[in-house]
């Protein structure tokens, strides 16, 4: 099977690393899902490596299981990054239409794009996307594509995502080491606003919420546009360690309690339903009530909303989002989580699964796969440039024969 069929998504989080393999049926269309492979993660907290080894072996037990199912020999794929070192702010770039008559080619937008890179950024930190939010000719704004049009002066406003270059080079090295290839590098919830948003609900202006293990991501869209990324150090492993120290047991004990009894609204529990330890773990004695796991559950949610909607409030969207919120990782299955962000942050809600692949593997119809199955996707508009017109601009530079820029393009893009 010729390698550019098949397309691979590693998904390294804080809790799980996970691999979904993607094949293309067709020319038209998303690709299907024939494979996946999750194992627990060792040696990364916070979306970060701490232990190359550790980290390195849960890569390759995950890549394992995709490839007992696929009976394909995976060696490259696309992966997240995520983590709370990841940084974004806003650019502007500015060049001169280089053609005499004044019509805007794609050569063009690729200068005014790299234009907007321009910018000082420390030692330490290394560009990961470039998104263009809009472009400008002549002073008129609020152009989605300009090429074909007529101007002297064009301009482009991009968001810039940063990421740290020692995590990275950690990042890329775990990769290695377990025998793959990076076809690419993406933003966590980014790839997971691709797997579960729709062009409407990116016009409209909708959120996407990545609850995972030790971080939580946000995406927020508008017209169309990324309007702002967040990474907040909190996330669903912080309810486990709540429940650990609240009910005094250990941490595997609690991840047990979480999954079994937790709930997001203290309200919706019954008072007198007490939960008795030594079922879950015979080394625990004791019984603690529902209604008290719950309310540690819920004190650690409302934490992680007041943050959200805190940053909703530096960009003024705060309870001004038509098409709401769509939840997805892991900490969106927790019950009540639903009812609870309604609440809190005063907007529509829904909970994300992969919505634009088709799959007989039911697994992956699942919130916490949405980030894997978004970088499937990323990689297949990547691949598909090459031989049909996805991105006309990435398909014009590659036809130019320059394949660094091709990269620098295809990042500039949510596809």
């Amino acid at each position: 099977m010729a390698r550019e069929q098949i397309f691979v998504g590693l998904d390294i989080g804080s809790s799980a690393v996970r691999v979904v393999v993607g094949k293309q049926e067709s020319e038209l269309g998303a690709p299907s899902i024939i494979g996946v492979g999750e194992a627990a993660s060792t040696g990364i907290r916070r979306g970060v490596i701490v232990d190359i080894d550790e980290a390195v072996s849960s890569i390759s037990e995950a890549l394992e299981k995709a490839e007992r199912m696929t009976g394909l020999t995976i060696d490259h794929a696309v992966v997240s990054v995520g983590g709370a070192q990841i940084s974004s702010q806003e650019s502007h770039g500015v060049v001169a239409v280089a053609r005499a008559d004044g019509e805007i080619t794609e050569s063009d937008v690729i200068r005014v794009v790299d234009a907007s890179q321009a910018i000082s950024i420390p030692a330490n930190r290394e560009i990961l996307h470039v998104i263009p939010k809009n472009f400008t000719v002549d002073g008129q704004t609020g152009i989605k594509d300009p090429v074909g049009m007529s101007g002297i002066r064009l301009e482009v406003d991009s968001q810039i995502i940063q990421a740290s270059v020692p995590f990275i080079k950690n990042l890329t090295k775990c990769i290695m080491q377990a025998g793959l290839e990076i076809d690419d590098l993406v933003l966590a919830p980014l790839a997971a606003a691709q797997a579960t948003l729709t062009k409407k609900q990116k016009e409209l202006g909708v959120a996407l919420i990545d609850l995972g293990g030790g971080t939580s991501g946000m995406v927020i869209f508008e017209e169309g546009d990324l309007v702002s990324t967040t990474i907040l150090p909190v996330g669903a492993m912080h309810i486990t360690n709540d429940l650990a120290i609240g009910l005094r047991t250990s941490v595997d004990t609690a991840e047990k309690i979480k999954l079994q009894y937790g709930h997001a609204e203290m309200r919706e529990v019954k008072k007198d339903v007490d939960v008795d330890l030594s079922k879950i773990d015979k080394s625990e004695q004791g019984r603690v009530s529902s209604k008290h796991i719950a309310e540690i559950v819920e004190a650690r949610m409302e934490e992680i909303f007041d943050l959200i909607n805190k940053e909703l409030k530096k960009i003024n969207r705060d309870g001004q989002l038509p098409a709401g919120i769509v939840l997805t990782g892991g900490g969106a299955k927790l019950p009540g989580v639903v009812e609870l962000a309604k609440k809190q942050l005063r907007l529509p809600v829904v909970v994300g699964i992969p919505s634009t692949v088709t799959t007989v593997i039911d697994r992956v119809n699942d919130p916490q796969f949405t980030t894997a199955v978004g970088l499937v996707l990323w990689a297949n508009e990547f691949l598909l440039g090459q031989t049909r017109t996805v991105n006309k601009f990435a398909k014009k530079v590659l036809e130019n024969d320059t394949v660094d820029k091709l990269r620098k393009w295809f990042k500039s893009f949510l596809p």
